[in-house]
């Protein structure tokens, strides 16, 4: 009787706890169990395991073979420990030494050749590993993804048996192993500009202001008037991501079914899902959660597009993610816990006919009519958007081919990057992530401009959410302008971009 372990490790939301495989051979009925809580697809490993050593020309034990993926009450689920189970029978058989596998982690689907097929989570399962010392041993296409981490040292092999004769110490394996991956650099492509849009002043100024304090942004208008065009030129005009959120960013796409895409990297994600999208879909969720559209847009855009056609009740289960920066998704099966730290920009028609209230003698929706298609949309969900803002149909003369060009993105995101700064040196974070202790600290106004905030809280009848994301705001505004004191003139702007309280009251 032989017993053999060999270390691996799982994925369970973007963390990777370790995985120990035991591996036991003893006498009795040729059978291969697999116990530990597996799913489907480790239960199948052990047809992929026999094929694939017999095939790297090893000796499949005709003996009773037990093994156990601990810690027992953690769910197991995909191919990443065919790799690891097929090491263990070989060093448990004697086949290879058990001394090798030590302070080595194994991840890898095995094809029935004995090929080594990537997995999912590669980077999540590096990052695990920065600071353990061990070794990370996974396929090639892996490799690129999980050397995003700085200070791990990676092995790959394309296949079993050369991963084998490497463990082995044979030194023709060493020139097919890798050890030394190139890490990415920030990819190079086209990102839209801001000075592509015409005219829209003041849709402009706003999509300024909410990169600049992360404010969430509702933009109301006719179809055709830019919506879209503006939304997709806000990660354009935001600071690059640093290497901490690049990193989460990434882990997030690397275990959902989607893959990490290396072009991708640095670049803040932007996500527009259609409005037919599901709760689950936007929140993520599954027997085994995955991540949904607010995780896979984390230290980035989440665009929702004709918003008044989104299902009410999916839209409001964006409500705690904007408060909080992460959703917790818990099954039956598992509890996980993904980051949802997005930017919400959101495009909708004033009325249900889709005309402008400028062009009443094209709409013929009544007063009524268009109260009930904003009331699609909960108080509470538009409450936690700062900034709400008309975006009116083009005069003709914006559309004119030889009119002057609007400012370009770098040039607003040199402004931007000053205001970021000002707030990460300020309070650590941007302003629309201030909780109320650190609102009272830094967003304090003169009498003045208190007097005018109780008069807008008195006329548009706002809560105290609302009053604070003003104040918000306008230390947002103050910002820009370089001013260490919030002054009349950025609460009055401020309060003006909250177009949709002022419909409510009319």
């Amino acid at each position: 009787m032989k017993l053999a372990t060999v270390h691996s490790r799982a994925i369970v939301g973007i963390h990777a706890p370790e995985v120990v495989v035991e591996v036991h051979i003893s006498n009795g009925l040729p059978a291969l169990t697999i116990v530990g809580l597996p799913e489907a697809a480790v239960r199948e490993s052990k047809d992929r395991v026999r094929a694939a050593i017999l095939n790297s020309h090893f000796e499949f034990p005709a003996r009773k073979i037990t093994v156990n993926l601990a810690p027992a009450d953690l769910p197991k689920e995909g191919g990443r420990y065919d790799l690891p189970i097929a090491l263990g029978i070989l060093a448990a058989s004697g086949q290879i030494d058990a001394d090798a596998l030590a302070n080595k982690v194994f991840i890898g689907e095995l094809a029935l050749s004995g090929a080594l097929r990537p997995v999912n989570g590669s980077l999540p399962t590096a990052l695990a590993l920065k600071h353990s010392g061990a070794t990370l041993v996974c396929s090639p296409d892996n490799a690129r993804e999980a050397a995003l981490v700085e200070g791990i040292r990676i092995q790959t092999a394309s296949d079993l048996l050369t991963l084998c004769n490497h463990l082995a110490g044979l030194a023709s394996s060493e020139e097919a192993m890798a050890e030394a991956i190139e890490p990415l650099t920030t990819a190079d492509g086209y990102i839209p500009d801001l000075e592509d849009v015409r005219g829209q002043h003041q849709a402009r100024r706003a999509l300024e202001v909410a990169a600049a304090g992360r404010h969430n942004l509702l933009m109301i208008g006719p179809p055709g008037t830019g919506k879209s065009m503006l939304a997709s030129r806000l990660p354009g005009i935001l600071p690059p991501m640093s290497e901490q959120q690049a990193l989460e960013s990434a882990s997030v796409y690397s275990i959902s079914h989607q893959g990490f895409d290396p072009a991708q990297w640095k670049r803040r994600p932007f996500r527009a899902p259609h409005h037919t999208a599901s709760g689950v879909a936007l929140v993520g969720g599954g027997s085994y959660p995955t991540p949904g559209e607010i995780s896979l847009a984390h230290n980035g855009v989440l665009f929702l597009d004709e918003l008044t056609e989104f299902d009410r009740r999916v839209l409001d289960v964006l409500r705690e993610p904007l408060e909080t920066g992460s959703i917790t998704i818990s099954r039956a099966a598992r509890q996980a816990e993904f980051p949802a730290r997005f930017q919400l920009i959101a495009a909708m028609n004033p009325c249900p006919q889709g005309y402008a209230c400028d062009g009443k003698d094209l709409c013929k929706c009544t007063h009524e009519q268009q109260k009930r298609h904003q009331s699609r949309i909960s108080a509470p969900l538009l409450d936690r958007i700062d900034i709400h803002i008309e975006v009116p149909r083009l005069d003709k003369s914006a559309l004119d081919q030889h009119a002057p060009k609007g400012e370009s993105s770098a040039a607003v995101r040199e402004r931007v990057e000053r205001a970021w700064r000002m707030q990460m040196q300020r309070s650590g974070k941007t302003n629309a992530e201030l909780n109320s202790k650190e609102i009272e600290q830094h967003c304090r106004i003169g009498a003045a401009e208190s007097r005018l905030l109780e008069q807008a809280m008195d006329k548009l009848k706002l809560s105290a959410r609302a009053y604070h994301r003003i104040l918000k705001l306008a230390r947002t505004i103050a910002d820009i302008a370089d001013s260490e004191r919030i002054e009349t003139p950025h609460i009055t702007e401020a309060i003006s971009y909250r177009n949709v309280d002022r419909f409510r009251q009319a």
